[in-house]
């Protein structure tokens, strides 16, 4: 994982933009909330407003639209601003991320 990414990922945080990139083979549309690292590895969660999914179908609004996601995955093709997307258990404690060194304001 390039520095580069990861500071890409926590600028959209502290702007609250949206991501635009391919996880595992997939299209995705995202809002970062948290980053920082579990095990080593370079982490964030995400939730997915657009897009294709390998588990759960995307469903406006859903509170199961969360994703975490490895960072070294992750092919960011686009960092744009737009509407911010989160659910209403946005204040749940998460699990993702072990180390946070980044996370969004509400």
């Amino acid at each position: 994982m390039t520095d580069e990414k990861y500071n890409t990922i926590k600028k959209a945080i502290e702007n609250k933009q949206q991501v635009f990139g391919v996880y595992n083979g997939r299209y995705r549309a995202l809002c970062p909330h948290v980053l920082g690292f579990t095990n080593g590895k370079a982490q964030a969660l995400f939730y997915q407003f657009a897009g294709e999914s390998n588990s759960k179908p995307i469903e406006a609004g859903s509170p199961r639209n969360w994703r975490c996601m490895e960072l070294d995955l992750l092919e960011i093709a686009e960092v744009k601003d737009g509407d911010w997307y989160t659910a209403n258990n946005h204040m749940f404690p998460q699990h993702c991320v072990q180390n946070v060194e980044a996370q969004v304001d509400f």
